[in-house]
Parts: C-alpha cells; structure tokens; sequence
C-alpha cells in the first residue's frame, strides 16, 4: 500500500513538498516525487503535519451531564461528588458509547494518540477500565489510547483501592495514575505518592499524577512528586497534571519548586479549559485564571503540553475533543501571543506531547510511522486561529477520514 501527498506545506518550510508513504512509513520527503502507481491526493499548499495528540483526558466520564444534576458551584469538590452515584450503575456498554462518540470526534480532528485517565476506586471498582478497554481494542489501529489508571477518591482515605490498581495494571492499564491531594492529611499524600510509585516500579511503568489541582498555595503534593521522583530514579518518566496551585504559590516558593520539577525531569501538562472554569471560584476581583505557570514551566526547560481533559461532563460542560480549539484556549490563557510562542502552542500538541506519552517513531521525518494530517489552512497560527477542516487524516499510511467543506455565499 502506497500513498503520495503532493504539495503538501511542512512547518519552517518555504518551499512545498511531497510525500511518499509505503505501508505504514514515511518514505520519502523531497520538492518533488515520482511515484507511479501509488494512491495521490493533493495537499494544494495546505499545512501537513503530524497527527495531533491528546495526553490528558477522562474517556469514561465524557458525555455525562445529561444524566446527572449539575454542578451548581463549579467545583472540583461537587464535580467529584456528583459522579459517585453515577458511578454504581456503570456497565461497559454504557461507558463504551459514552466514550466512542468522543474518539470519533477525535479522529475526525486528527488527534490520532490518546491519553486517558480511568477511575479506579471502590466505587465504581474496574468497571471504567473495563469499559476503556474494549474502546481501546475497537480503535486499534485507528486511535492509539494509553489507559492510566486513575485513584481519584484517594487511596488513603478510600481503603481498598490500593489492592484495585494492581488489577487494574494486571488486567492491562498502561500508566499508574494518582491524585495525592485528595488525602486527609500531607501524611496520608506522601503515603499515595509511595504507594504510586512501589506500582510503578514494580510493574516498570510511567507515572502521570493529577498534582494540586486548586488554586489553594497551601496544597504542596507537587514538591512530594518530584522528591520521590528522584529517590526512585523516575527521571522523565514521570508526568504531573493540572499543578494548579503552582501559580497560586509566592514567587520564591514557585521557582524553587520548578527547579526540582526540573531535577526530577518531570514532564507537566496544563488543562485549561478545565482549570479555567472550575479555579477562582471563590475568588472576587481579580479572578485568578486557575492555570499552572505555563511560560515559566518552559523557560526551565521542561516538557509541557496540555488536554482536552474533560468533554460534557461534571467539570466542564463544553468540549469537543478539538485539540486545536483548546490550543486557542491555552495561548489566551498562557499569554503565548509572539510568532514563536505560538509555534510552540503547535509543538505542545504534537512533538512535545508526543515525548510527554513516549511515543516513538513519531513526526514527519523518514522512516517514521505515517500518521499526518493535512489541514485547511497554511500555517501553525491559522491552525490554532480557525481550527480548520482537517481535509485528511493519514492514520498508519492510510486515509482512515476526509473532511470536505463549502461555504455558498447568497449575495
């Protein structure tokens, strides 16, 4: 199988060209190619880049709110709360629809690599992963999804939990998740934090925690992660969500925390849509924007990309798995606003994202796995201003959608 792309836009190029694809690589990349006998489509100057990537979301809660209250306060707290209920009459079915017309979505924008956070608790026990997996053997070969499993009631204070994420791990969860905040007392977060990682060592996997996600400075489970992070030797392996009250800390603390971010080589991913509209709640004027210290994450050096995180659900009621939309999002809310800023806004959703979920064989370059997309506008900035058409969508050397867009005007 055999694909061509001709007059294709690549980012930092100026001139156009072509791409030859053989099963599922990358083959060739030059101004012109000669391939007789191979599919050809026409990219016409349009940007082509690599399939974007979703690190951060919660598959099993998408699509929710229909069938619960709403959250009246706008809080992690009541959001958290409302789905308990919910959560007892979980069955897989009921999960996989939920969450297949979010991947659907996905695949048609060109988010071709998911993250997904999954809720292990006594609650709801394995029924999320349970439902996750067969969305995630449904879609192989289409969307990629790595499964963490998620402790969001705790550990601690929600006994039982610990036996249930070393079955989740054994029946096939990819990452071990965590959410060392939601203790009773610091005690009990440092004692999460050690449990996530005795998993982790013992099933020699990765390490992506929701980490302080409040604008409360007093929450400081972020320092727990990176310290252990290095005692363990978890180096770049580690991944912290959210880490909300890093930018509600005094300065002095706040850089001292990023230089051990940094030591620990700890990737971040900042959710702001999410964050956005459930942080500052209780804040008058000025009302805080709730998002971590993005530039600053950046300016040391660190990994930083960002998720859709939540689609119609008790967090956020809005969403529609376009991680284009939530880059327009992220450069308001980040103030990333220069030419390069808002390349990078590009990166943090492809390339950077990609090395955040260790991925590889990943990006435009010979010899890579062939998932591209070909968008209807000619630069980065376009992309994130319009969020365009994705006109292909090249999953593993294959068309897997085409979207074809008119506009008639009567005038």
């Amino acid at each position: 199988m055999s694909l061509l792309i001709k007059n294709a836009r690549l980012r930092d190029q100026d001139q156009l060209h072509d791409i030859l694809i053989e099963k599922d690589r990358i083959e060739q990349i030059a101004p012109h190619i000669d391939a007789p006998e191979v599919e050809v489509i026409d990219a016409r100057g349009n940007l082509t880049t690599p399939s974007l990537i979703d690190p951060h979301i919660h598959l099993d809660k998408v699509n929710i709110l229909d069938v619960v209250r709403p959250n009246e306060t706008g809080t992690l707290k009541e959001a958290i709360e409302i789905i308990w209920a919910k959560k007892q009459t979980y069955t897989d079915e009921d999960i996989l629809t939920r969450s297949e017309d979010v991947v659907l979505r996905a695949l048609k924008n060109g988010t071709l690599n998911i993250r997904t956070h999954v809720d292990v608790d006594t609650i709801g026990g394995l029924k999320p992963l349970q439902g996750i997996l067969k969305l995630k053997e449904k879609y192989r070969g289409l969307v990629d999804i790595q499964i963490v499993a998620f402790p969001q009631e705790g550990i601690i204070k929600d006994p039982g939990c610990e036996d249930l994420l070393y079955q989740a791990m054994e029946l096939g969860a990819d990452v071990i998740g965590g959410m060392p905040a939601n203790e009773a007392t610091p005690d009990d977060s440092r004692a999460h934090v050690k449990i996530i990682f005795d998993i982790a060592e013992k099933y020699d996997c990765d390490v992506d925690m929701h980490v302080d996600e409040t604008d409360d400075p007093f929450y400081r489970t972020l320092e727990m992660v990176a310290d252990e992070t290095i005692r363990r030797g978890w180096h770049s392996r580690v991944t912290a969500g959210h880490t909300c009250a890093l930018a509600a800390y005094d300065d002095h603390y706040a850089g001292y925390v990023i230089q051990k971010l940094r030591q620990a080589q700890i990737h971040m991913i900042t959710n702001p849509v999410t964050n956005l509209m459930l942080q500052g709640r209780n804040d008058k004027q000025p009302i805080r924007r709730g998002i971590t210290r993005v530039k600053e994450l950046l300016e040391a050096g660190l990994l930083v990309s960002f998720g859709q995180d939540c689609v119609s659900d008790t967090f956020y009621p809005l969403g529609s798995a376009d991680m284009l939309q939530v880059a327009n999002v992220t450069a308001h809310a980040a103030q990333m606003s220069l030419p390069d800023e808002i390349k990078k806004v590009y990166d943090m959703i492809t390339g950077d994202a990609a090395a955040v979920i260790g991925l590889e064989d990943y990006g435009l370059k010979v010899g890579n796995k062939a998932d591209l997309i070909v968008l209807d506008v000619a630069t980065e900035r376009d992309a994130i201003r319009l969020a365009p058409a994705r006109l292909f969508v090249i999953k593993n050397g294959r068309i897997v959608a085409q979207t074809q867009t008119e506009t008639i005007f009567h005038f």
